[in-house]
This record gives C-alpha cells, sequence and structure tokens, in this order.
C-alpha cells in the first residue's frame, strides 16, 4: 500500500509536514503572538472585550507573582476555571512563569479533585471561588501550598465586573459557602492581590524548552481512573501549527485570519476547546467565551450578537442547538467550519445540521494524549463523511493487531498514532505508558477503526465498549449512528447486557425529541435498518443519558446502572 495514501487528498495548500522547531517553546509561540496582535480584540466574555494586549500585560504581572512564590523550577499550578477572561491569562501566566499547567475540571467531585491534585503533585492552584467548597474538602490532603481566589467579574472590569460578581454571588447564589482549612502554612491570596503585586515585580524569562512540560492534561476518566498525559512544549506548538494549517484553508476568500471569529463553548480545560484557543492565538483571532453552554438559550443570545465563523461543538451540544427555537433563527451565513469531535458524530444529527446551517459537520478524531489533534475531514468538504478523516500534516495512522502489527487497508484493527503532537507518556506511570507505546513507537488510542484506500479512517468503537453478540463483534457507534436517524430519537447509547442465550443482548438507551414515540417503532425502524445480531432486544427511554462535562456519553455509566 501506498505509505501515505491520505496526503493525495490533502486541501490545497496544506502542507505535510510542522516545524515546531522555529520556536524555542511555546512561551516562545505566545509572546511572539502578543506582540503580533497586540491592538486586535482576544475574547469577549459577558459583553465585555479584552486585547491582546490586556492577556500579555496582565498574564506578564500574574506570572511575575508565581515567580515571587518560590516555586520549584518544574512547579504544577492547577488552573480550576471556567471559560472566563481569567482561564486565558492563568495559562500564559503558569507557562511564562516556567511552570506545568494542570487542568483542572471545575465541575469534579471532592474525589476526583483530590485524585488529581495528589497524582500531579500540585503545590499552587488558581481557582474560582465558585468551586472553592469542593477544594475545602480535600485541601488537608494536597500537596497546595499557594492559592489563589478569582471571582466571576475580576476581568470584566470596573463597576460591571463588580456587579457581575455581587449578582452571582448574591442574587444567582452560586458560591456555596467555603471554609479553607490553612492548617498546613498555605496561603490565600485574591487574584486581583496577585495581579497587584505581580505589577511591582518584572517578569523572568522562562528557561522552557520545546522538551519542557507544559501541560499535564488529565484524561478523561471514562474509563477509569483519570491519568496525566504529559504534554510538552514541541507537542503543543506542533498541535497549533497542525490546527492552524489544517482550517486556514476554510477561510480563504471569505474572512481575513485576524477578522475571524470562534465560538467557544467547549470548556477551556477540555483538550479539544485548548487546542482551539491556541489556534486562535496564533491566528490573531476572536473568541466568544461561553461560561456555561449548558444554559443554551444565554448562548443562543451571544451567538446572536455577531457573525461567527468556526463552531467546536461535541455531537450533544450540535443536537441541544438544533432543538432550540431561537438558534433555527440565526444567520448561518458567515460560518465557515462547524467542527465535531470529543465523541462520535451521529449522521442524523449531521443531517439536520446542514440543513438548517448551510455548513457541512466536518469531524475530526483526537485525545488528550495527542493534544487533540489526530485526523480531521478537509474543512473544504461539502457534505458529512462519516470518517474521522485524514491524518493532520506530520501524523502518521497506522492500523495494528493486538501483537502491534500493521494490517492491510481496509481490515479494522486498533488505530495507533505517531507524531510531534503526541504525548510522552503517562505522568509517573511507567508501567502505563510502555503499555501505550507499540516497539516501533506508535501510541495504542484503544480505538478501532478502518483505513481505506485514500486515507480516510472510520472508527468503529472503543476496544472496551464492544460486544460480542452470539460471538459476534458487534460496535455500539455504528448502532447509535443508526438509530439516531430514527424518527422521534435525539439521542442514544447502546450497551451490552448479559444474556444466557447469546452472551450479551443490545440494551439502547433513547432520549426522545417526540414523545410520542414508542419501543415498537425504534424495534422496527432497527428491523429495517440492522441485521439480526446488530438489532437491539431492549429499548429504554430517558429524559437525558449520563455524560460527561463535555458531553461525551457514559455508556460505562448506563452499564453499572
Amino acid at each position: 500500500m501506498d505509505a501515505a495514501p491520505w496526503f493525495k487528498n490533502y486541501p490545497a495548500d496544506v502542507p505535510h509536514e510542522v516545524h515546531p522547531e522555529q520556536y524555542r517553546s511555546l512561551t516562545h509561540l505566545l509572546d511572539e503572538a502578543f506582540a503580533r496582535h497586540a491592538d486586535l480584540p482576544f475574547s469577549v466574555c459577558m459583553d465585555r472585550w479584552m486585547r491582546y494586549r490586556d492577556v500579555d500585560q496582565l498574564s506578564a504581572r500574574l506570572g511575575a507573582w508565581l515567580q515571587s512564590l518560590g516555586l520549584e523550577p518544574d512547579a504544577r499550578v492547577a488552573i480550576m476555571l471556567p471559560n472566563v477572561p481569567q482561564f486565558s491569562v492563568t495559562m500564559a501566566a503558569v507557562l511564562r512563569a516556567g511552570f506545568t499547567c494542570v487542568n483542572v475540571n471545575p465541575l469534579y467531585t471532592p474525589r476526583e479533585l483530590e485524585h488529581q491534585l495528589k497524582d500531579s503533585g500540585a503545590t499552587a492552584i488558581i481557582i474560582l471561588e465558585n468551586f472553592a467548597h469542593t477544594l475545602a474538602e480535600v485541601l488537608e490532603r494536597t500537596a497546595l501550598r499557594h492559592i489563589c481566589i478569582t471571582a466571576m467579574g475580576d476581568l470584566l472590569g470596573g463597576a460591571y465586573g463588580h456587579w457581575i460578581t455581587f449578582a452571582v454571588r448574591h442574587l444567582a447564589k452560586m458560591v456555596p459557602a467555603y471554609s479553607l482549612p490553612l492548617s498546613n502554612g498555605q496561603e490565600v491570596t485574591t487574584f486581583a492581590q496577585a495581579l497587584a503585586r505581580g505589577a511591582q515585580r518584572t517578569l523572568q524569562p522562562s528557561q522552557a524548552t520545546l522538551d519542557s512540560v507544559a501541560f499535564l492534561q488529565y484524561t478523561g476518566g471514562t474509563t477509569g481512573l483519570s491519568k496525566g498525559a504529559v504534554l510538552t512544549h514541541r507537542n503543543i506548538v506542533a498541535a497549533t501549527l497542525q490546527a492552524q494549517a489544517w482550517f486556514t484553508p476554510a477561510l480563504h476568500g471569505h474572512v481575513k485570519a485576524e477578522e475571524t471569529h470562534i465560538i467557544a463553548a467547549l470548556p477551556l480545560y477540555h483538550i479539544f476547546a485548548l487546542t482551539v484557543s491556541l489556534f486562535a492565538m496564533r491566528l490573531g483571532a476572536s473568541l466568544s467565551l461561553i461560561p456555561n453552554p449548558r444554559d443554551i438559550p444565554k448562548f443562543v443570545k451571544v451567538l446572536q450578537k455577531r457573525p461567527f465563523h468556526i463552531l467546536p461543538a461535541v455531537n450533544t451540544l450540535f443536537n441541544a442547538l438544533l432543538s432550540n427555537p431561537q438558534f433555527r433563527e440565526l444567520d448561518f451565513s458567515q460560518l465557515r467550519v462547524s467542527q465535531a469531535g470529543g465523541m462520535a458524530a451521529s449522521e442524523g444529527t449531521a443531517r439536520q445540521w446542514q440543513q438548517l446551517t448551510g455548513s457541512a459537520m466536518i469531524e475530526g478524531w483526537g485525545m488528550s494524549e495527542t493534544c487533540a489533534i489526530g485526523t480531521n475531514n478537509p474543512v473544504t468538504a461539502t457534505q458529512f463523511s462519516g470518517t474521522i478523516g485524514l491524518p493532520l500534516p506530520g501524523i502518521t495512522i497506522a492500523i495494528k493487531d493486538d501483537e502491534g502489527r500493521d494490517l492491510p487497508l481496509g481490515e479494522p484493527g486498533e488505530l495507533c498514532i505517531k507524531g510531534p503532537n503526541v504525548m510522552t507518556g503517562y505522568y509517573n506511570q511507567p508501567q502505563e505508558t510502555a503499555k501505550a507505546f507499540t516497539a516501533d513507537g506508535y501510541m495504542r488510542t484503544g480505538d478501532i477503526g478502518i483505513m481505506d484506500a485514500q486515507g480516510f479512517t472510520r472508527i468503529i468503537d472503543r476496544k472496551k465498549d464492544m460486544m460480542v453478540v452470539s460471538g459476534f463483534n458487534v460496535y455500539p457507534n455504528e448502532l447509535e449512528n443508526v438509530i439516531s436517524m430514527c424518527p422521534g430519537v435525539l439521542e442514544c447509547a447502546a450497551v451490552g447486557v448479559a444474556d444466557e442465550r447469546q452472551g450479551e443482548a443490545i440494551k439502547v438507551y433513547v432520549v426522545r425529541s417526540d414523545p410520542t414515540l414508542t419501543e415498537e417503532q425504534v424495534l422496527r425502524f432497527c428491523q429495517d435498518q440492522l441485521t439480526g445480531y446488530k438489532r437491539p432486544r431492549h429499548v429504554e427511554f430517558r429524559t437525558e443519558l449520563p455524560k460527561t462535562n463535555v458531553g461525551k456519553i457514559l455508556r460505562r455509566a448506563l452499564r453499572e446502572q
């Protein structure tokens, strides 16, 4: 077979490689972006804009404060923030100060937070006060010494910012009472105090290189206890350049790079949105920050305010928007890329999306371990392909068997990846790291895929989610994609349940868009669309499905129930 069959299907002007070594570090890339785009708008949140110059100055102050704490050179700093202006300022500050970012899901339970703080060894944290009550429950069992607490309105400006903070605290009552047990000499500083103290100092240049650790990015933990993927400055720079190389063809002839507006509804602590935000910085583009994308009516009001060109989302978010009457009235004429990722996109949702917006849903695939970058359909595509697309510049994809041997085109096997964006390993877990890589240096992904002669790969499913029905392998993604096309189905999830006769039987959980939809109608649809052993035997209707905070459906939780 052709060593790289995908290159012939690359859009014009997309390079085959990227060159992260053009930068000394990710910090170098950020410094360049701040200088080049200083007067351009970077983000808007609750109608308040922040320029690149602002991010530059504020992150320098916060970074100088971090340097004043006497942290170790390889110190890990936890960031527990939603999509507010403080996030990008803090991320840049940690990196520019020469430390490692540990992104933390703000909606973590105390158990999950304790695991990540202890596993990472973080000694400082910057946290929104709304979540400080969770930290209070675990603080004494962590290595944290410095706690910086910010309020919702801290970077929204003057009286308006104070009003937002007051409203969040006292009207919406979104800040539960907390008391931090400072029994081990920990220090608590407000975000405003940290900025003021940092302003009295000078940020010392970071000594980080491309091989320094930039992020400990924890896996979602949907298959067990989350692990910290070690992402170097090289990994992140490569991913940023790969994203730029792949997505800019969609903008050519339509919008200037620096006038591009991107919707940041997915949480910035998640690798998908994090890479999008760094891509925006490299481009000089601007972001609409959506602190709570679950509030769809408020989200849609933001979308009404200005043209948007790139909308990254997971399938469940696309579904939620399609179900909103006000969303259906929006002007989609400027939408250049509808980027699906984070979970499998369903054909039913993709068809509805394109019918409404005129924009084809472009599906891609990546992992925390690969900086969210892996494969993507060409952004010039005019229709949903049902595949995860082609490897991005500098990436090689191989389909391998359990022994690590390459399989022929068209045969299913484990999707394995190699490239400059792939992690160096799992933090402090040499055995897990060894298991993650093949002898020839590819990272095993746990996804089962098939590559065709054109270089396009189709994900069949996760290894662990595969069902065996009467000796036949059945993949939930295929079933869910088909059942999503059934009239009246909003979303669905298929799992295996014990069955004496077949080993496993298929049960499908369905959320209805039509309340009159019956079990018989679903089963009849499946009978028309699926071969016998793939047909579900059980249908259960739910008002909602369990999901991660990014919106990925948790089949494991359904199996456990």
